[in-house]
């Protein structure tokens, strides 16, 4: 690997601090692989599909041939790639839109790794080969109307009749839900918090889409309701039996968050530099003045920050050495980064920052979500305060 760049390079712009001297050739690779698919399949039709409020369900077999589906999880036709080559392509397909990331994200670090940490052999056998190559769609249902935050006061149950369980219960802002083949439900029982491989055709399983959002809207969001769903025994993920189950998913999750988020803020950063070197004003580019200047600076400074912090957090969960803590950190700090990033593009931008013409109104918009789903940004500060101070304040 090299670690440093010369000291006489130029600056370039898109990478100020030589950042792509840090990486290995595979993860270049990796990374740039990811960003010719966005940039070819993704951006071209986006915009339309956030109008829309659509997301094509073909997407799916198309990142499983990228390789991206899981691609960090060993074995059952899953790519075995670094956590930090799966960061870089969560970094480049969320610089395409959050929504794909997210579906990319359910799919791997919620459903299969659920399947994957948790599950019997069979489970894993039967869903995560298919899953990997984006034929079978996974959903994670562990949210409920009012349990987001404190997941310990769900009220989907679970109980036994003979050998198999009953579901029954609710789930709310559950992304890839109605186009899911399976979902993982977690649910209260006697023994514990369990999870439940739930194939989506089950007796009792519905969706609802949620509409009208004005976030995530190239990603489909839905409500699980389960009436009294009968499982046979062998649905119940048996290797866990507490929240320890879900949160170790939830903990992946966020660890690609902390990449994706610097994604959208460097597409508007970058939205917004060519912007202010093309539109004149007062005889001149904007970006010649000392404003514009400053807010791209700042912008600039944030996304090479963001991607530094980023690539630390890669380097210790390979090493074995990332908690949860760290993760909390990463996500709190580069998510708020990202939304400071996308506000100032959007006033560089003008008037134009708020059409779908420019990436950046959609990416401000998305990111309200990022920035709540896979714990709020408060909770992750009392996670970072916890850890600082040793006491616990939500408890």
């Amino acid at each position: 690997m090299t670690t440093g760049a010369p000291s006489d390079a130029p600056i370039r712009p898109k990478d100020f601090l030589a950042i792509d001297h840090l990486l290995s050739d595979e993860e270049r690779d990796i990374r740039d692989a990811v960003r010719a698919f966005v940039t070819d399949r993704v951006v071209p039709h986006v915009g339309d599909w956030f109008e829309e409020a659509t997301i094509p369900r073909e997407l799916a077999p198309e990142l499983g041939r990228l390789g991206v589906l899981g691609m960090h999880l060993e074995g059952y036709g899953c790519a075995g790639a670094s956590a930090t080559a799966y960061g870089l392509a969560c970094l480049e397909l969320e610089a395409g839109d959050s929504g794909i990331r997210s579906l990319v994200s359910v799919q791997g670090s919620l459903a299969m790794y659920a399947i994957w940490r948790w599950g019997s052999e069979e489970q894993k056998q039967e869903w995560l080969p298919r899953m990997a190559a984006g034929e079978a769609i996974g959903c994670f249902g562990l949210t409920e109307p009012d349990a987001g935050s404190d997941p310990g006061a769900m009220r989907t149950r679970a109980r036994r009749d003979g050998d198999d369980w009953i579901l029954h219960g609710q789930k709310m802002w559950i992304t890839n839900g109605s186009i899911s083949d399976v979902a993982i439900v977690w649910a209260t029982t006697d023994e514990g918090v369990r999870g439940f491989v739930v194939p989506t055709d089950a007796k009792g399983f519905t969706t609802q889409d949620i509409h009208r959002k004005l976030s995530l809207r190239a990603s489909v969001t839905s409500e699980l309701l389960l009436d009294d769903v009968r499982l046979p025994g062998s649905a119940m993920l048996p290797e866990v039996a507490s929240l320890r189950g879900p949160l170790s998913c939830l903990n992946e999750a966020r660890f690609g968050i902390v990449f994706g988020a610097i994604g959208a803020a460097r597409a508007c950063f970058e939205s917004a530099l060519e912007y202010a070197g093309e539109r004149i004003a007062f005889g001149r580019p904007i970006a010649a003045t000392q404003i514009q200047q400053l807010k791209l600076a700042t912008m600039a400074t944030q996304v090479n920050q963001g991607t530094l912090l980023a690539l630390h957090l890669g380097r210790m969960k390979d090493a074995g050495t990332l908690r949860s803590e760290h993760v909390s950190m990463g996500k709190l700090a580069n998510v708020n980064a990202a939304l400071e990033v996308a506000r100032a593009a959007r006033q560089v931008l003008g008037a134009n920052g708020i059409t779908l013409e420019y990436p950046v109104i959609r990416h401000m918009n998305n990111l309200e979500s990022v920035v709540t789903y896979e714990g709020t940004a408060d909770v992750h500060a009392l996670v970072v305060g916890g850890a600082l101070t040793g006491i616990q304040a939500f408890r």
